[in-house]
């Protein structure tokens, strides 16, 4: 697959099936930046959402597609402020009704 558009659709396929399903507890979230890596076949994104912990969040990520493994790079705490300025007019990543974390494992 030398094609550079597909490989990043690729990833990102294979990003999201790993990355939804421990997103999804946080719900709504949205997907901020993304930076293919190709030469490492990765991919690095931020996701902003409310934790049950820690408020406001913007969280980093790097996705390894050889490896399908997702790494949890560590994340900012954000003000309500800016989180609700910068996500306004976004559509979510992962929607939801509602925010409701309260049964989230917060990880």
């Amino acid at each position: 697959m030398n094609n550079p558009d597909e490989r990043i659709r690729r990833m990102r396929e294979l990003r999201d099936a790993k990355a939804i399903p421990h997103l999804q507890q946080y719900a709504p979230v949205w997907l901020v930046s993304e930076t293919p890596l190709l030469k490492d076949d990765a991919l690095q994104f931020n996701v902003v959402f409310y934790h049950p912990y820690y408020g406001w969040v913007n969280r980093r990520y790097r996705f390894d597609a050889f490896n399908n493994v997702l790494y949890h790079q560590g994340q900012t705490v954000l003000s309500e402020d800016e989180a609700l300025l910068n996500l306004e007019e976004k559509k979510p990543y992962i929607s939801a009704e509602t925010i409701n974390t309260v049964d989230s494992y917060g990880g």
